[in-house]
């Protein structure tokens, strides 16, 4: 039975002698898979790696759209869904039972466990597009925070008046290569280390953050708050309100949900105590403690920028002073991504690893491991699919990220479109499954209301996602547009100079000894002609044409 769960697992990582000795079984769970060794602050560090992204940076936009009333109201009242519903989640891990009944290692297995049918294939298409937009997502991110890091250097160097221009693709490389060797990290079990690390990062920059804002905030200046956010007719139209304020609700909401991993999460905690108790107490470190970065990164951030707030006060030059600090969070912030990255790619890769290997089980391609002894590590089994497919998918999600920069707006759409089912509709679904809950009772009613508040708040979010995609498509083809002109309208002035230039050399009398230097002489101290009136009419023309 062993040697058959060996066979077909990706993760038991256990030579074929292992077998041979009679103690193997003590090192197994009850699934015949290797012991389990997680616990509630692994658990913990997953779900602080997997929620707090450098997102947190922007809550302070989202406290702008909504004001200083319903802006705490709506941090805490996701806070409060997230972690209810992934008790939830937490108590369908085995099935009939929560705590003896069989396991199920991801979240498509829990679906069809207690909904089965139609269901399960529309979980797996929202888990695992949601987790594969993600992964691009943060390889944009990282990126930016690393160019970030130049820039903050640059306008030390020569002041913040210098555009100080730099390419995104250099960095994307970078992380790509430190993903291709991240990813050869067999599974989930043997990630708490980065995780635990990627989670130490992000309490570093997002106390840097804090800490910069607190200093702003303390040192005045004019800035303006109020109780409902920024202003109509003042700061922004009247639409332009109405659709920051979904995009701000779908930012918060989504800025708590980890519902795509918390299965995978918990598959990696030892059987006692119960995995659901444990998953529960991680929920509930790991929900609080966002919480708290939220709002204090949120709230002190909209009181040190205002209405004025940027999407991001680090890689969006909030602060530009003292430049070493801002730096360090950036480095901070690449690398809690790094990890991140990880945790979210992982469920991606065990799916198709064990999807392979269920259907073609004798292929030595894709099942056979082979050993490598590694100084100061041990044995590492290498296999040979397992290289090769997750080195092209760190390839495919880094070129994705190349050819679509403004990607990032996408992932928002898809978070809006995955938040409903995977963070509150299935855990509701299941628990009343579970429960054998009456219609029409009390608690089967108000999960019902609860499960559809949520979904108006998706379907707000989503369109406030497709107006911001469409916005940002629509400024980047503008600017690249002015781009286009302003370079032909440089090439036609250089033309203007040189012919004018040529002119005033002829005025100088040829056969002179000194006829090149009176001309060069007299190039130099003439007036140069500006554009006449018809030229700078077109010009605004085409300026307000652009507007």
């Amino acid at each position: 039975m062993a040697r058959e769960m060996q066979k077909n697992s990706m993760f038991i990582e256990h030579g074929p002698e292992a077998f041979d000795n009679g103690d193997i079984r003590k090192n197994l769970d009850d699934d015949g898979r290797e012991k389990r060794t997680g616990t509630w602050l692994t658990a913990s560090a997953h779900i602080i790696t997997a929620v707090i992204g450098s997102g947190v940076l922007s809550l302070a936009w989202a406290i702008a759209q909504l004001g200083w009333v319903a802006g705490p109201a709506v941090l805490m009242a996701f806070s409060f869904i997230t972690y209810f519903t992934s008790t939830l989640l937490a108590d369908c891990y085995r099935a009939p039972d929560p705590v003896t009944g069989k396991r199920n290692y991801t979240y498509m297995d829990v679906v069809r466990a207690y909904l089965g049918g139609r269901k399960v294939q529309l979980c797996g298409l929202a888990q695992y597009g949601n987790l594969i937009g993600v992964t691009i997502g943060y390889t944009i991110t990282a990126s930016i925070s690393m160019v970030a890091v130049k820039r903050s250097n640059c306008f030390h160097k020569y002041g913040h008046h210098v555009k100080c221009n730099t390419s995104n693709y250099p960095f994307m490389v970078i992380f790509a290569c430190i993903q291709m060797v991240l990813s050869q990290i067999p599974n989930f079990h043997k990630l708490s280390w980065l995780s635990i690390l990627a989670a130490i990062m992000s309490f570093a920059y997002s106390s840097i953050g804090l800490g910069l804002s607190v200093a702003k905030a303390a040192g005045g200046g004019p800035v303006r708050t109020s109780l409902t956010g920024v202003t109509v007719g003042v700061d922004v139209l009247g639409p332009e309100k109405v659709w920051r304020t979904f995009q701000a609700i779908g930012d918060i909401a989504f800025a708590y949900a980890y519902s795509t991993v918390l299965i995978e999460i918990q598959d990696t905690l030892k059987s006692s105590p119960a995995e659901n108790k444990v998953m529960k107490r991680a929920s509930f470190v790991g929900v609080s403690t966002t919480t708290m970065f939220y709002v204090l990164c949120g709230c002190v951030g909209y009181a040190a920028f205002g209405n004025d707030a940027p999407g991001n006060f680090l890689t969006g030059f909030g602060f530009y002073e003292p430049f070493w600090l801002i730096d360090l969070a950036n480095i901070c912030i690449a690398i809690h991504l790094i990890g991140a990255y990880q945790v979210f790619c992982q469920p991606t890769f065990g799916f198709v690893e064990k999807w392979c290997a269920r259907h073609w089980p004798d292929n030595k391609f894709i099942t056979s491991e082979h050993a490598l002894n590694i100084p100061c590590y041990g044995v590492y089994y290498i296999n040979s699919f397992r290289l090769v497919w997750r080195t092209v998918y760190v390839i495919v999600t880094a070129v994705i990220a190349m050819i679509f920069p403004f990607f990032n707006d996408f992932v928002g759409l898809l978070g809006a479109a995955s938040f409903w089912p995977l963070t509150v509709y299935f855990p509701i679904e299941m628990y009343i499954a579970q429960s054998k809950l009456p219609k029409f009772s009390f608690t089967w009613t108000w999960l019902k209301i609860l499960s559809w508040a949520c979904l108006v708040v998706s379907i707000v979010a989503a369109a406030g996602s497709i107006q911001g995609l469409a916005q940002d498509i629509f400024d980047k083809g503008r600017e690249s547009k002015r781009s286009k002109e302003s370079i032909m309208a440089g090439d036609r002035d250089g033309e203007c100079e040189r012919s004018f230039n040529d002119n005033l050399r002829s005025m100088v009398p040829k056969g002179s000894p000194t006829s090149k230097d009176e001309g060069d002489n007299l190039v130099a101290t003439t007036p140069k002609p500006r554009q006449d009136d018809e030229a700078k009419e077109y010009e605004r023309k085409r300026e307000k044409e652009g507007r």
